[in-house]
């Protein structure tokens, strides 16, 4: 199965560009602009069909969307002027991960614990609890060993939660969604390429319709 990496540039003088981009509420206005660069007919479940998964980056020159999917996305079904994007393929990437290779990691995931339900009946919690400093690094610990990673490294950072309002499709109330962020950098020695590519293809944890769960690798300085 192939795969590819997009990267977009959003204008900042662009109006659609900065409403996908208008802070943690947005995420969910960001999936739906990257949807509409896939076919139509997929299904039920697009997201998980076309394994599109998307992380909004910090840097120097501004925010820039990289999405990564495994069907090649029609870039010009963006608005006009939204901004520079280019799409390369993955395969060349994911064919090169061997047993031992020293790698850089990037992963903005929603770490989180689901409590038993005593637990969760006797402290009135909800069904997922979001986890913070040690916690977090140790659910991403647990994440990195079954994406066939031996992390050596690792930083993490909190960001703002991803909320969104899911509309029902029939009678009922909205529904606020959030989901709490962490991103997760850091180096690792790969242990099993075979899990690995699956774990890049497939994402890491919850919230991937709201920017959550894509690993980005590239090789170590020290090993490239």
């Amino acid at each position: 199965m192939s795969a590819w990496l997009t990267r977009i540039t959003p204008d900042p003088r662009s109006r659609d560009a900065r409403r996908d981009l208008g802070g943690s509420q947005s995420a969910a206005g960001l999936h739906r602009r990257l949807m509409s660069l896939y076919p139509d007919d997929a299904g039920p479940d697009p997201r998980a069909r076309f394994g599109i998964l998307f992380r909004v980056d910090d840097t120097p020159t501004g925010p820039h969307i990289l999405l990564q999917s495994t069907h090649e996305p029609d870039l010009t079904r963006l608005p006009d002027s939204y901004g520079h994007a280019l799409t390369r393929p993955l395969d060349p990437l994911l064919d090169a991960l061997r047993p031992g290779l020293t790698i850089r990691y990037r992963c903005v995931a929603n770490a989180v614990r689901k409590p038993g339900a005593s637990t969760r009946a006797l402290y009135d919690l909800p069904a997922v609890v979001p986890l913070k400093g040690t916690a977090a690094d140790e659910w991403w610990q647990r994440q990195a060993d079954a994406a066939g990673l031996k992390a050596l490294t690792t930083h993490s950072q909190p960001m703002d939660a991803a909320q969104a309002i899911r509309k029902p499709h029939g009678p009922g109330k909205e529904q606020r969604i959030r989901h709490a962020r962490t991103r997760f950098d850091g180096t690792a020695t790969i242990v099993d390429p075979d899990q690995l590519r699956t774990k890049i293809t497939e994402g890491i944890g919850r919230g991937k319709a709201y920017g959550c769960g894509l690993l980005s690798i590239a090789p170590s300085r020290e090993t490239a």
